[in-house]
């Protein structure tokens, strides 16, 4: 594409008669300010229409069959249309190029189009009525077929010459309906009724630049350096939108440091930058997807405007156009993020230093364009970036969406920042907006996912005070909640916390179910309150709450341990006459409960009971076993376990190879100790709960220091941690 750099300005054929397009923008300011309202297209129309139609009103025709009103409705008036960015909601842009030089005097002495009047000159509507006109789509569509000057010849021929800018409308007209062939033909005939009448209709500045214009519409790109050549052999002079159209084809084209370049060139001939020129600076910007370069020119730009290097010979209202050009710079920055979140496996690192150079540029994006990028995150790596965004969206001062923040907070449960939800949740009550069933099924969920983790440590700490979180905010806790912190209070021998939580489970107005009631049989069975857990068994059964399998294990446990293993067959009766059957947990129990109160003897039946029942024992079962039998001085019997348990393949711990060994010790039995084989490996000794403790802190993502706990806490909740 050749440069138009070199162009000479000799026989540059400008109209003599202009008029400045400051006086052309009072027009149209003039013209936009009636009947229609504002925006509306009508009155756009009506605008355009009646600043061109103030010089031909007095034209007539010798030829009685061209006796019609001009219409352009049926022809594309790019010159006369202020066009949208792609992003489609700012300004007038790269496709505005396609608008009229401002400047000509035939502009102002063109009829009215669409038959709409100038509001200064209604007061002639009588006159203007009866003046003799032309059909312009007619014409345009006569000529649609058109491919050399003499196809338009035929059609001209009889008929007296047209003011220029109509020649110019329907080129664009032509390029609009994707028929280049017709409008290079108009320009050919153009430049022949030039040479042979020597008449002043020959193609000038506005002809051309339709005509680039029509080549851009119809992607003959091929067609460009014809154009400037023959602009060259015219000598006719390009101005700004000259050069504006050819970025725009640069950036048809994908070329889009082409594009960038022809800045140089503009500034090499003189010529001032209009808005529509730095936009489409920026729009090559976007199309690279290079938003540093988009703030960078941005910044230089808003620094000439500043110094009043840019705009002070133009008659363009600067000030405004300067804010479109940073929202636009914005939307380009949101549309690079916005890529970024949907493409990367990891865009948090580069969303967040752009938004910082867009801090340090003083281009800060608003709330509508914060909350479209939140929507965007979408996986769990964009957990920082929504974090970030939503601060800068309340830092703000401004309303923030409820279906936002809702947003966040199923995203930091998705990341595994449930204490971050949570707090999320926290603003929704104290700054607004109100949360709705969603933000409380959202939360709700989130607590137990941490109540169901600090039931698996054993955390009941964390489980109470996660309950009285729920409570603070408002919450109400479900079954499900107090039956996580029951059995994480079971699971660390907590009776008395054990029972605490299940009184105010019942003083909420919950009703207990069979985990419930698990869970706290358990707790006081640890806590050898035998007589309190079969006052509650009675009172399960009393209520209709029927017992399971765990249930029935833990009474066995409780018989045990009370000292009243007779009554453990009649439990296994039970159990059987309501269809449950016993397992190896059940009779791991009975013999647990057996070794803890050194009866050996009753153990090893429990054992030889549960072969005959065809229940395979486990390494638990042999371990306990061992154990009662060691204490009850059965070394021999224990030393014959041990062996049978390793020939069946099971790994016993050093707890029980250590009780074989003092029991033979004790009672001077002299064994074969390397039938038994190395000493098991030491199990690593730590303390459980601060070990759980820490990885629930990981889990959670909470401080691992906070203040000590307060037994108060288990009675009832006791506000913010």
């Amino acid at each position: 594409m050749q440069s138009l750099s070199t162009f000479c300005s000799k026989g540059a054929s400008l109209p003599a008669s202009s008029m400045d397009s400051h006086s052309l923008r009072r027009r149209r300011k003039k013209s936009s300010s009636h009947d229609s309202p504002p925006g509306s297209s009508s009155s756009s129309s009506c605008s355009r229409q009646s600043s061109i139609s103030s010089g031909l009103r007095g034209l007539r025709r010798q030829s009685p069959s061209w006796r019609s009103r001009i219409f352009a409705s049926g022809v594309k008036l790019g010159f006369f249309e202020q066009t949208r960015v792609p992003s489609g909601k700012y300004f007038s842009l790269a496709l505005a190029l396609d608008q009229e030089q401002l400047g000509s005097g035939h502009v102002e002495r063109l009829p009215m189009f669409d038959g709409e009047e100038d509001e200064n000159e209604h007061e002639k509507k009588t006159v203007l009525s009866e003046k003799e006109r032309v059909d312009v789509r007619a014409l345009s569509s006569s000529l649609k077929d058109a491919k050399t000057a003499d196809d338009v010849e035929d059609l001209f021929k009889n008929m007296d010459d047209l003011p220029l800018p109509v020649y110019s409308s329907m080129i664009r007209g032509f390029g609009a309906d994707k028929r280049l062939d017709p409008a290079f033909a108009v320009v050919e005939w153009l430049k022949r009724k030039s040479k042979e009448t020597h008449s002043s209709l020959s193609p000038n500045l506005f002809i051309y630049n339709s005509l680039l214009s029509a080549v851009k519409l119809t992607r003959r790109f091929d067609k460009v350096d014809e154009v400037i050549k023959d602009m060259k052999e015219q000598g006719i002079v390009p101005n700004i939108v000259t050069y504006n159209t050819l970025m725009s084809l640069y950036l048809e084209q994908g070329q889009h440091e082409e594009a960038l370049s022809v800045l140089a060139d503009i500034e090499n001939n003189g010529l001032s930058p209009s808005p529509v020129t730095y936009s489409t600076i920026l729009l090559a910007y976007k199309k690279m997807n290079d938003a540093y370069g988009a703030l960078g020119y941005f910044a230089k730009l808003r620094e000439k405007y500043q110094k009043g290097e840019v705009g002070k010979d133009s008659s363009e209202e600067w000030e405004s156009e300067f804010v479109k050009l940073k929202k636009f710079t914005i939307h380009i920055c949101y549309l690079v993020m916005r890529q970024w979140l949907v493409n990367e496996e990891n865009p948090a690192p580069n969303v967040l230093k752009l938004l910082t150079v867009m801090d340090e540029a003083q281009v800060k994006p608003g709330r509508a364009d914060y909350e479209r990028l939140v929507w965007a995150c979408t996986r769990e790596s964009h957990y920082t970036v929504a974090r970030e965004l939503y601060n800068r969206i309340r830092d703000m001062g401004s309303d923030i969406s409820l279906s936002v923040c809702n947003h966040v907070i199923w995203l930091m449960g998705k990341a595994k920042k449930w204490w971050a939800a949570l707090e999320i949740y926290e603003d929704l009550l104290d700054k607004g907006p109100k949360p709705n069933n969603l933000s409380y099924e959202l939360i709700v969920s989130h607590f137990n996912i941490l109540l169901t983790a600090a039931r698996r440590k054993g955390i009941w700490r964390w489980g109470v005070r996660l309950l009285n979180k729920m409570q603070d905010k408002g919450l109400r806790p479900g079954s499900r909640e107090w039956n996580a912190v029951l059995v994480a209070c079971s699971k660390a021998a907590e009776t008395s916390a054990a029972v605490q939580i299940f009184t105010r489970m019942v003083e909420q107005g919950e009703k207990p179910t069979i985990l419930s009631y698990g869970a706290l049989l358990s707790a006081l069975e640890k806590g050898k309150l035998y007589d309190e857990a079969l006052r509650v068994w009675e009172h399960m059964c009393k209520v209709g709450v029927k017992p399971n399998l765990y249930a029935y294990t833990i009474l066995a446990s409780v018989y045990i341990g009370k000292g009243s293993p007779e009554m453990v067959d009649s439990i296994l009766r039970e159990m059987r006459s309501m269809g449950i059957e016993p397992n190896v947990v059940t009779f791991n129990a009975i013999i647990t409960g057996c070794a803890k109160n050194s009866m050996g003897g009753a153990a090893f039946e429990w054992f030889h009971r549960m072969k005959v029942q065809n229940i395979k024992p486990n390494e638990i079962t042999y371990e306990m076993l061992i154990e009662a039998l060691a204490r009850d001085g059965k070394p021999r019997l224990a030393y014959d376990m041990y062996l049978r348990a390793c020939n069946e393949g099971l790994q016993l711990s050093s707890k029980a190879y250590d009780a074989v060994l003092e029991s033979c010790e004790s009672y001077g039995i002299n064994m074969d100790l390397n039938a038994l084989g190395p000493r098991p490996s030491e199990k690593q000794k730590s303390t459980m709960i601060r070990r759980n403790l820490s990885d629930f802190c990981n889990f959670a993502s909470l401080p691992r220091r906070g203040r000590p706990f307060d037994g108060k806490e288990i009675h009832t909740s006791q506000g913010h941690e």
